[in-house]
């Protein structure tokens, strides 16, 4: 994501593997202004925006929603930023694919997470925004763009391409970073106004999200030589030849990205049956405070009711010990 030279920053081509030094110093300051002003912004809007937007009292957002909103900047900043920057675009591209999983499918669900509904109607309250968030977030839509961008940001031509071009490598990641949060949007919205799904749905949307991946996956994991020849021409580092680095990278993008999906999807199906259990439990509940009134007014006493008789207290008072007295003639 950063905008630094990547071609300038490359080692020359063949260099000797003895010579690499991966874990050298490389500052990105524009990656340093970018994401402390977005984390500054979202502190700002809280404090301003906030208490103009909700009722007073009310706070303007939970604790839970600022550390998720801070937890997914600090982790897009880690990943284009010294040292993982450095080493995915120089020198490894399974570090490069844990970069695109992070932007893609980690960070983006954070920072949806982390928006109050007040400040997501603040920010496409823009007739024109709001019409293309509805429009694009819209599941099949979204869904759609979404593995498309995944296709073509593994293209071999466009990894070469981009790799080489520092612009063109941070519009793609920026393309990929848009893309994540549409494919997110309708999963974690919860505004009536904006696309949202049922629990069944958002398990079923986010399964189908895991299976484009296994073919590129697939042609990373078999392939005898290198698939990108941008990385064929760098230095190997950590230890990793081309075909061990794309394998690695493979299982990384089949397996990495499938377990996080699938994790959100447990905690979606858990969520989803204790909140059909307590929807259940409460309609159990007032059917029988309905069944109790209608017996009340009728003075006779309702289904389920227990009734006392003289064989219950016969029985209780044995059990305590003593005998009972003989009921009145």
């Amino acid at each position: 994501m950063s905008l630094a030279p990547v071609a300038a920053l490359a080692p020359l081509a063949g260099g000797p593997a003895g010579r690499v030094n991966p874990w050298r110093y490389h500052a990105h300051p524009e990656v340093w202004a970018i994401f402390t002003a977005a984390a500054a912004l979202y502190v700002l809007a809280l404090a301003r925006l906030g208490p103009r937007q909700v009722p007073e009292g009310t706070p303007v957002a939970t604790r839970r929603q600022v550390a998720c909103f801070l937890g997914g900047v600090a982790l897009l900043w880690a990943v284009a930023d010294w040292p993982v920057h450095d080493i995915g675009e120089r020198y490894l591209y399974s570090v490069h694919m844990f970069q695109h999983i992070v932007i893609t499918l980690v960070a983006p669900p954070l920072l949806l997470v982390g928006m109050p509904g007040w400040l997501t109607r603040w920010m496409l309250r823009p007739r024109r925004l709001g019409d293309a968030v509805r429009t694009l977030a819209r599941p099949f839509c979204a869904g759609i763009l979404f593995n498309v961008v995944f296709a073509l940001s593994h293209w071999p031509a466009v990894v070469n391409f981009t790799l080489e071009h520092d612009a063109s490598h941070f519009f793609a990641h920026l393309l990929l970073f848009a893309s994540g949060l549409l494919m997110w949007f309708p999963v974690v919205n919860r505004l009536p106004e904006f696309p949202t799904m049922s629990a069944p749905l958002r398990m079923l949307y986010l399964f189908l999200q895991t299976v484009l991946p296994t073919v590129p996956a697939s042609f990373l994991t078999f392939a005898q030589g290198p698939v990108y020849s941008f990385y064929a021409r760098v230095p190997h580092a950590l230890g990793f030849d081309v075909v061990e680095d794309q394998q690695l990278a493979a299982a990384l993008m089949k397996v990495g990205e499938a377990a996080f999906i699938w994790s959100v999807i447990v905690v979606i199906f858990f969520r989803w049956t204790a909140e059909s259990e307590r929807t259940e439990r409460a309609e159990r509940a007032a059917a029988r405070a309905a069944a109790h009134a209608a017996a009340s007014h009728e003075g006779t006493p309702a289904a389920g009711d227990e009734v006392l008789t003289w064989a219950d207290v016969e029985r209780a008072l044995q059990q305590a010990g003593s005998a009972p007295p003989e009921p009145a003639r």
